[in-house]
Protein backbone atom coordinates (compact mmCIF):
# COMPACT_ATOMS: atom_id res chain seq x y z
CA UNK A 1 0.00 0.00 0.00
CA UNK A 2 1.58 3.40 -1.16
CA UNK A 3 2.62 5.65 2.02
CA UNK A 4 0.94 8.85 1.45
CA UNK A 5 2.34 12.10 2.39
CA UNK A 6 1.34 15.84 3.41
CA UNK A 7 3.51 18.72 2.28
CA UNK A 8 6.73 19.05 4.12
CA UNK A 9 6.78 15.37 4.70
CA UNK A 10 10.20 13.39 3.76
CA UNK A 11 11.48 9.89 3.98
CA UNK A 12 13.90 7.97 2.71
CA UNK A 13 13.47 6.83 -0.71
CA UNK A 14 14.90 3.26 1.04
CA UNK A 15 12.32 2.89 3.91
CA UNK A 16 9.57 3.12 0.75
CA UNK A 17 11.22 0.68 -1.94
CA UNK A 18 14.69 -1.19 -2.29
CA UNK A 19 14.30 0.06 -6.17
CA UNK A 20 16.60 2.39 -7.95
CA UNK A 21 14.46 2.05 -11.12
CA UNK A 22 11.63 4.87 -10.50
CA UNK A 23 9.04 5.96 -12.01
CA UNK A 24 7.41 9.01 -10.94
CA UNK A 25 3.71 10.53 -12.27
CA UNK A 26 2.42 13.83 -11.61
CA UNK A 27 -1.77 14.33 -12.27
CA UNK A 28 -2.44 18.08 -12.53
CA UNK A 29 -5.65 19.67 -14.14
CA UNK A 30 -7.96 22.61 -14.28
CA UNK A 31 -10.39 23.60 -16.63
CA UNK A 32 -9.01 25.23 -20.19
CA UNK A 33 -5.58 24.69 -18.41
CA UNK A 34 -2.61 23.50 -20.00
CA UNK A 35 1.08 22.25 -17.98
CA UNK A 36 4.12 22.01 -18.11
CA UNK A 37 5.56 19.54 -16.28
CA UNK A 38 9.97 19.60 -15.68
CA UNK A 39 12.43 17.91 -13.69
CA UNK A 40 15.50 20.27 -12.64
CA UNK A 41 18.85 18.68 -11.62
CA UNK A 42 20.65 20.24 -8.75
CA UNK A 43 24.03 20.68 -7.28
CA UNK A 44 24.50 21.03 -4.17
CA UNK A 45 23.55 24.73 -3.87
CA UNK A 46 20.10 23.97 -5.66
CA UNK A 47 21.68 25.27 -8.95
CA UNK A 48 20.42 23.88 -11.91
CA UNK A 49 24.62 24.67 -13.46
CA UNK A 50 24.19 22.21 -16.16
CA UNK A 51 21.35 22.81 -18.61
CA UNK A 52 20.96 18.76 -19.50
CA UNK A 53 19.93 17.95 -16.33
CA UNK A 54 16.83 20.52 -17.08
CA UNK A 55 14.85 17.80 -18.30
CA UNK A 56 11.02 19.29 -20.33
CA UNK A 57 9.49 18.54 -23.22
CA UNK A 58 12.51 20.19 -25.40
CA UNK A 59 14.98 17.70 -23.66
CA UNK A 60 13.62 14.69 -22.71
CA UNK A 61 16.66 12.84 -21.30
CA UNK A 62 19.95 13.36 -19.43
CA UNK A 63 22.91 12.47 -21.33
CA UNK A 64 23.12 8.98 -19.24
CA UNK A 65 19.50 8.59 -19.30
CA UNK A 66 18.80 8.84 -14.90
CA UNK A 67 16.25 10.98 -15.79
CA UNK A 68 13.56 10.28 -18.53
CA UNK A 69 10.39 12.00 -19.72
CA UNK A 70 7.84 9.28 -20.92
CA UNK A 71 4.68 11.00 -21.15
CA UNK A 72 1.48 10.78 -20.24
CA UNK A 73 0.28 7.63 -19.03
CA UNK A 74 -1.51 5.30 -17.26
CA UNK A 75 -3.91 8.22 -15.76
CA UNK A 76 -0.67 10.78 -15.33
CA UNK A 77 -0.32 14.46 -16.79
CA UNK A 78 3.27 13.54 -17.01
CA UNK A 79 5.44 10.80 -16.03
CA UNK A 80 9.28 10.09 -15.75
CA UNK A 81 11.92 7.32 -15.42
CA UNK A 82 14.30 8.02 -12.59
CA UNK A 83 17.26 5.47 -12.39
CA UNK A 84 18.84 6.76 -8.73
CA UNK A 85 22.22 4.56 -9.48
CA UNK A 86 23.29 6.34 -12.69
CA UNK A 87 22.81 9.47 -11.83
CA UNK A 88 25.85 11.61 -11.59
CA UNK A 89 27.57 12.60 -8.14
CA UNK A 90 27.52 16.25 -9.21
CA UNK A 91 23.60 15.86 -9.38
CA UNK A 92 22.35 16.52 -5.67
CA UNK A 93 18.80 16.92 -6.49
CA UNK A 94 16.01 16.48 -8.35
CA UNK A 95 13.13 19.03 -8.55
CA UNK A 96 9.71 18.16 -9.85
CA UNK A 97 7.62 21.38 -11.06
CA UNK A 98 4.53 22.10 -12.79
CA UNK A 99 3.88 25.28 -14.55
CA UNK A 100 0.54 26.81 -15.94
CA UNK A 101 1.32 27.64 -20.05
CA UNK A 102 -0.20 30.58 -20.58
CA UNK A 103 -2.95 32.09 -18.64
CA UNK A 104 -4.76 30.78 -15.03
CA UNK A 105 -3.47 29.97 -11.35
CA UNK A 106 -2.64 27.44 -9.50
CA UNK A 107 -5.32 27.95 -7.16
CA UNK A 108 -7.86 26.37 -10.01
CA UNK A 109 -6.56 22.87 -10.38
CA UNK A 110 -8.48 19.81 -9.30
CA UNK A 111 -6.97 17.28 -6.64
CA UNK A 112 -4.04 15.96 -8.19
CA UNK A 113 -0.99 13.90 -7.32
CA UNK A 114 3.05 13.07 -7.42
CA UNK A 115 3.19 9.34 -6.95
CA UNK A 116 6.23 7.31 -6.93
CA UNK A 117 5.69 3.80 -8.51
CA UNK A 118 8.32 0.91 -8.12
CA UNK A 119 8.06 -2.32 -9.70
CA UNK A 120 4.79 -1.80 -10.57
CA UNK A 121 3.64 -1.13 -7.49
CA UNK A 122 3.11 2.52 -5.90
CA UNK A 123 4.59 3.05 -3.16
CA UNK A 124 4.20 7.04 -2.10
CA UNK A 125 1.81 9.95 -2.85
CA UNK A 126 1.52 13.21 -2.50
CA UNK A 127 -2.27 14.32 -2.96
CA UNK A 128 -2.71 18.60 -3.40
CA UNK A 129 -5.60 20.90 -4.66
CA UNK A 130 -6.20 24.55 -6.01
CA UNK A 131 -6.50 25.19 -2.17
CA UNK A 132 -3.18 25.28 -1.16
CA UNK A 133 -2.60 27.98 -3.67
CA UNK A 134 -3.68 31.54 -4.90
CA UNK A 135 -2.11 33.04 -7.81
CA UNK A 136 0.79 31.34 -8.05
CA UNK A 137 1.22 30.08 -11.76
CA UNK A 138 3.86 27.14 -10.89
CA UNK A 139 4.18 24.78 -7.95
CA UNK A 140 7.27 23.02 -7.13
CA UNK A 141 5.50 19.37 -6.00
CA UNK A 142 7.98 16.94 -4.58
CA UNK A 143 11.97 16.37 -4.33
CA UNK A 144 14.56 13.50 -4.43
CA UNK A 145 17.54 14.94 -2.58
CA UNK A 146 20.67 13.08 -1.81
CA UNK A 147 21.73 13.53 2.22
CA UNK A 148 23.70 10.36 2.82
CA UNK A 149 20.84 8.91 0.96
CA UNK A 150 18.32 9.88 -1.38
CA UNK A 151 15.09 11.01 0.24
CA UNK A 152 11.77 11.88 -0.83
CA UNK A 153 10.15 15.31 0.27
CA UNK A 154 6.88 16.19 -0.76
CA UNK A 155 7.03 20.37 -1.34
CA UNK A 156 4.25 21.74 -2.41
CA UNK A 157 5.59 25.53 -2.97
CA UNK A 158 3.23 27.74 -5.31
CA UNK A 159 5.51 30.14 -7.14
CA UNK A 160 4.91 33.17 -8.59
CA UNK A 161 5.98 33.44 -12.41
CA UNK A 162 6.24 30.21 -14.83
CA UNK A 163 8.24 27.80 -16.17
CA UNK A 164 10.97 31.19 -17.29
CA UNK A 165 10.71 32.22 -13.42
CA UNK A 166 11.43 28.60 -12.07
CA UNK A 167 14.55 28.43 -14.01
CA UNK A 168 15.52 31.56 -13.27
CA UNK A 169 15.22 30.61 -9.82
CA UNK A 170 17.18 27.67 -10.10
CA UNK A 171 20.03 29.50 -11.80
CA UNK A 172 19.06 28.54 -15.49
CA UNK A 173 19.28 30.78 -18.34
CA UNK A 174 16.48 31.68 -20.32
CA UNK A 175 16.84 30.96 -24.16
CA UNK A 176 14.88 33.79 -26.16
CA UNK A 177 14.57 31.48 -29.38
CA UNK A 178 14.48 27.88 -29.23
CA UNK A 179 15.30 26.05 -32.35
CA UNK A 180 12.32 25.19 -34.76
CA UNK A 181 10.07 21.79 -34.17
CA UNK A 182 11.53 19.87 -37.43
CA UNK A 183 15.25 20.50 -36.68
CA UNK A 184 14.98 19.73 -32.82
CA UNK A 185 13.54 16.40 -33.49
CA UNK A 186 16.35 15.65 -36.50
CA UNK A 187 18.46 16.64 -33.65
CA UNK A 188 18.10 13.93 -31.33
CA UNK A 189 16.70 10.93 -34.39
CA UNK A 190 16.55 8.39 -30.89
CA UNK A 191 13.57 10.84 -29.37
CA UNK A 192 9.91 9.65 -29.64
CA UNK A 193 7.36 9.54 -27.31
CA UNK A 194 8.14 6.33 -25.01
CA UNK A 195 7.52 2.41 -26.29
CA UNK A 196 7.08 -0.61 -24.56
CA UNK A 197 11.07 -1.05 -25.48
CA UNK A 198 11.95 1.62 -23.31
CA UNK A 199 11.16 -0.05 -20.11
CA UNK A 200 12.76 -3.31 -21.49
CA UNK A 201 16.31 -1.51 -21.66
CA UNK A 202 16.23 -2.11 -17.41
CA UNK A 203 14.22 -5.66 -16.52
CA UNK A 204 13.90 -4.22 -13.00
CA UNK A 205 11.78 -1.06 -14.44
CA UNK A 206 7.84 -1.29 -14.53
CA UNK A 207 5.75 1.82 -14.72
CA UNK A 208 1.81 1.18 -13.22
CA UNK A 209 -0.73 -0.84 -15.10
CA UNK A 210 -2.61 2.56 -14.39
CA UNK A 211 -3.33 4.98 -11.84
CA UNK A 212 -5.14 4.07 -8.61
CA UNK A 213 -8.21 5.84 -6.84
Amino acid sequence: MAREFQRGHKARIGDLTAGTDLYVGVQISAPGLTFDISCFGLDADERLSDDRYFVFFNQPKTPEEAIQLLGPQAGDTESFRVTLDRIPPQIQKLSFTATIDGAGQMSDIGPGYLRIVAGGEEVARYPFDGAEFTTERAVMLGDFYLKDVWRFAAVGQGFDGGLEALLKNFGGEVLEEEPPAPQQSDAVPGFAPPAPQQSDAVPGFAPPAQATA
